[in-house]
């Protein structure tokens, strides 16, 4: 304990310390001061869903636990690391580290907890507190589902990586928290059983965002219907940023912010003003959402800007084998047909494609307006390995996918050209 509150005592202190705010490198032209604008609204700023997470869903009642006001057994830092919640350890005094490197600051204390989130260090969970230092609400940022860490300094924590999917969140789990899911269920209009049953399902990595449109929770088949969490990195130039190319990057930022995560934004889409194929989206009027005031829409073209910034990783040393990617770079830009849709150096190609195209179910481009799926540009694919590949993880690695493609069409590649060709989409 008296650890705990001495983490809560240098607050004040880490507050002044700030991680580096230059602009990522790469992109002449842009303005440096919306990037970093950019960067400061994408990191930490909810567009007032405190709102909907605390004064609906009562989130920040749950991480405080009823030992520190809240109720139930609260949210130590080591169960916000299981379900994949992230710590920045550049937000992190150096006492506060060595106090968990030798164990006297406990991990396995919700009170540490509403420290760190006093520090602005946990990813994507922004905390506001009063002047005597008690949680008053919690609210999401686009990081908590497009930012993860490099672990550097343990599981879970290090140096923040922007724009790479957190394909280790559990998001139906954190909403699970809630000790109210009136809210929810009052949307979708299910009873609380099924709802909690859903939400259970997702896992590690998935969000199922269509579920505010059309209620649909199973695919045919009877599996979730749930969707990878997608990158935020190597966008700029890609025209389509949703698996189904619903939009450009500020017209998801704007329906993820405003629909999805329930912040104070504007949203119009008039293809969702249909009460057949988006029953949901209707009956909460989320095709034509105004809210004032607005604290997203004036904050676009920063968000967009900053995303624009953040190039695709490069893959780290020895994650492939060089000689056998040189190999697989000739297959993929002949034999395998790979380059018609995947066109360099976008590895994209901004259109639309029909599922027979790709050889897989319409059932989710038949969600979308367009009724068709785009073109998954291809830069830093070793950051999204964790969940599978495809918008629903259907196929479990990078063999899988060339296997599919090899099949559907018909390209009759050998083995150590589908090995080679793994290599080099690795390398990528």
């Amino acid at each position: 304990m008296l650890m705990v509150l001495s983490l809560v005592a240098v607050v004040a202190l880490a507050q002044c310390i700030k991680g580096d705010d230059k602009p990522p490198d790469g992109h002449a032209g842009s303005d440096p001061a919306l990037v970093r604008k950019g960067k400061e609204i994408f990191r930490f700023d909810t567009f007032g869903d405190e709102e909907f997470w605390s004064g609906a869903l009562h989130i920040d009642k749950a991480i405080a636990g009823e030992d520190n006001g809240g109720f139930g057994d609260g949210v130590s830092p080591n169960t916000a690391l299981a379900v994949g919640l992230k710590v920045d350890a550049d937000a992190l005094p150096a006492a506060v580290k060595a106090g968990i490197e030798s164990g006297d600051i406990k991990l396995d204390d919700p009170a540490t907890t509403l420290a760190l989130l006093q520090l602005n260090a946990v990813v994507g969970l922004k905390g506001n507190f009063n002047n005597e230092g008690v949680l008053k609400s919690v609210g999401l940022t686009c990081a908590s589902c497009h930012s993860t860490v490099d672990n550097s300094f343990g599981p879970g924590i290090g140096k923040r990586l922007d724009g790479w999917p957190n394909r280790d969140l559990n998001v139906g789990a954190i909403i699970s928290l809630t000790d109210n899911a009136k809210p929810i269920t009052d949307i979708l209009n299910v009873d609380e059983a099924t709802l909690r049953t859903v939400l259970g399902m997702w896992g590690p990595g998935k969000f199922a965002a269509q579920l505010f449109l059309d209620g649909k929770a199973l695919r045919p088949d009877g599996k979730i219907a749930a969707n990878l969490i997608p990158a935020a990195f190597g966008l700029k130039n890609i025209k389509l940023t949703t698996y189904t190319g619903f939009g450009d990057i500020s017209y998801w930022n704007a329906f993820v912010g405003t629909v999805e995560m329930h912040g104070k934004g504007s949203f119009r889409d008039d293809r969702l003003n249909d009460p057949v194929k988006y029953p949901v989206a209707v009956a909460n009027g989320f095709w034509n959402v105004t809210s004032n005031p607005d604290l997203l829409t004036s904050k676009l073209p920063a968000l967009k800007a900053y995303q624009h910034s953040i190039d695709a990783p490069n893959p780290p040393p020895g994650s492939f084998n060089h000689q056998a990617a040189a190999r697989g770079k000739k297959v993929f830009f002949g034999k395998a047909k790979c380059a018609d849709c995947h066109k360099a150096p976008l590895y994209a190609d901004n259109v639309l494609h029909v599922a027979t195209e790709i050889g897989i179910d319409d059932f989710e481009a038949k969600r979308s307006p367009t009724g068709q799926y785009r073109t998954m540009p291809l830069a830093g694919l070793f950051t999204k390995t964790t969940g599978g590949f495809y918008h629903d993880g259907r196929f479990a690695t990078l063999k899988d996918v060339v296997n599919h493609y090899d099949h559907h069409l018909k390209t009759g590649l050998s083995t150590q050209e589908k090995d080679d060709l793994v290599e080099y989409l690795k390398s990528l």
